[in-house]
């Protein structure tokens, strides 16, 4: 354990929490000086042949998964990662997934988390600027071959020794082949070291990496867990990509670790996969993001699937509208939850016992009495009560800054400490967040957030491209999807063309614009900027006139 006094040698590149608030987050009791190998360790003590997780036809109890873990941890240290080092996990929703990275967390090494979408793009960016020394995958999934990915991956980024594969291994090493006697490992992670790198769903370029410690994020979990009321009861249905931070912690899958629960993995989030699950495995909660909901609501009218255990409907990852809201309880018979939140930290719900109109029109409110919320205005002054402006928060498990990003730190964090989100919201009087938009420069399409000036740099590179401005548009499915407005060098490629071209460089498919419109000039700002909201109104007006009111 760390406490106040013991010597904490930060991880280069990861900003931390001054000492006076990490003093005030441990005597408050948040930080209980706790790692995930030992709450793994202790939870297998306790509910040792409790089933920890079901997927597809495996079922692992916790004594099972934290032996398998312990066996993993002695493989990968055989192979060479040592505390500290990087390794980029992009694994599908398997039982693997787990085991891999609690057997890094035991280890102290960091995994970096991929979401099985990414490309080479991004993926090469991620080894490269962690200096991973591994990348873990799968073999196949859903028609791409991870391993044609990895072999050009390897030969980009000279630090990465080793490519592990889930599954046909073909060149590289069989994570089935890593599990070994368990074998004395060097001291493990303090709880105050970083556990692990998630992605940013960030507004400039490829995403920030964002540092967890051990102590903030068990943290989160433990806050999370009360609030959901789970307990060792709870079946949780992780049907979202396991390495989203909303199915890993909110209370997600480590939240039902926390919670002695059991998980229950889903390789696709179909009704045709997930309600059968629903109804064999008893499942009591699992989360969604809106487009999901809307297509589970649908199909939940016409199917004969038992679903009367399902007693908790978490939504998030967008805005869920009011009206869709409302159809929760009586097409699914159970309590709908709304949450927002983000990987950088701070996390709202709504609780369970919240009035109905409370639960369908709010993003809910914050986990921790000690989360501090400010909403600003474009200069930074707090705006009057009820009014809606940016958000900034700071707080116990909200991060102090992105790895090694010191320039963009300036900007994304105040002076003061507190992360500027660039979330537009509200604040009603009993102390409940309404999300109103995004101030940031980042389109949230149905929960993936792309950052519209990564997709322009890859547009610029082709050479029929004189200049890019990527925006977002409503729609009533997604919340919102991507239009890429284009000024040609010479006559317009076809757009086709340039979807091919991005899907050639390796850009995640949900990144690709959906629609594309070729223009002479960009609209500019008074100080001559590309005007993005004139850009919008534009293509508002240009869907009126295609598709006119009845």
């Amino acid at each position: 354990m760390t406490g106040p006094g013991q010597e904490v040698v930060p991880l280069p590149g990861c900003p931390t929490w001054p000492e006076e608030f990490a003093t005030r987050y441990r005597q408050a009791g948040y930080w209980r000086g706790e790692t995930f190998g030992q709450m793994l360790r202790e939870r297998a003590q306790r509910h040792g042949e409790r089933t920890a997780i079901v997927a597809g036809n495996q079922r692992l109890s916790y004594r099972e998964f934290d032996s398998r873990v312990d066996q993993l941890s002695a493989g990968f240290y055989a192979l060479g990662i040592k505390p500290r080092d990087r390794v980029v996990v992009q694994l599908t929703n398997i039982a693997a997934f787990y085991e891999v990275i609690f057997a890094l967390f035991r280890l102290g090494a960091l995994p970096v988390f991929a979401l099985p979408a990414h490309r080479s793009s991004e993926i090469n960016y991620f080894c490269s600027f962690t200096e991973a020394v591994a990348y873990i995958i799968p073999d196949k999934h859903a028609g791409f071959d991870y391993r044609t990915l990895a072999a050009q991956v390897r030969e980009a980024v000279p630090t990465l020794q080793h490519v592990i594969v889930a599954g046909e291994a073909g060149s590289f090493t069989a994570l089935s082949d890593l599990y070994a006697s368990p074998t004395e490992l060097p001291e493990g992670p303090r709880p105050s070291d970083v556990a692990f790198f998630q992605l940013s769903g960030g507004s400039t370029g490829v995403p920030k990496l964002i540092p967890r410690t051990h102590d903030d994020y068990i943290y989160s979990l433990r806050g999370s867990v009360e609030i959901c009321q789970l307990d060792g009861s709870s079946v949780y249905l992780c049907a979202l990509p396991a390495a989203h931070n909303f199915p890993l912690s909110s209370p997600g899958v480590l939240g039902t670790f926390y919670a002695g629960g059991t998980a229950v993995m889903a390789l696709n989030p179909s009704p045709d996969e997930v309600f059968p699950l629903i109804a064999r495995e008893r499942v009591t909660i699992t989360a969604v993001v809106p487009p999901l909901a809307m297509i589970w609501l649908e199909s939940a009218k016409a199917r004969r699937h038992d679903l009367s255990s399902l007693r908790v409907l978490q939504v998030g990852g967008a805005k869920f509208s009011a009206e869709v809201a409302r159809r929760v309880r009586p097409t699914l018979g159970c309590t709908l939850q709304q949450v927002f939140g983000m990987a950088e930290g701070l996390v709202n719900y709504t609780r369970l016992d919240d009035p109905e109109e409370i639960i369908v029109t709010t993003q809910g409110r914050p986990i921790s009495p000690d989360d501090e919320i400010r909403v600003v205005d474009e200069d930074g002054h707090d705006v009057a009560p009820g009014e809606t402006g940016q958000l900034l928060t700071r707080g116990p498990y909200t991060i102090r800054g992105y790895y090694k990003a010191e320039a963009h730190n300036a900007r994304a964090f105040t002076a003061d400490g507190f992360y500027c989100t660039g979330d537009l919201v509200r604040v009603t009087p009993e102390g409940y967040l309404v999300v109103e938009g995004r101030a940031k420069d980042q389109i949230n399409r149905g929960g993936d957030k792309v950052a519209a000036e990564e997709v322009e740099n890859h547009l610029l590179a082709h050479p029929a491209v004189h200049d890019a401005a990527v925006v977002s548009m409503p729609d009533p499915f997604l919340g919102e999807r991507t239009c890429a407005f284009i000024i040609p060098r010479e006559a317009p490629p076809p757009a086709a063309a340039l979807t091919a071209f991005l899907r050639e460089r390796g850009l995640a498919a949900f990144k690709i614009p959906d629609r594309i419109e070729f223009v002479d000039s960009f609209p500019q700002t008074g100080v001559g900027k590309v005007s993005k909201k004139a850009l919008r109104e534009a293509l508002s007006r240009r869907n009126a006139v295609l598709t006119p009111s009845s």
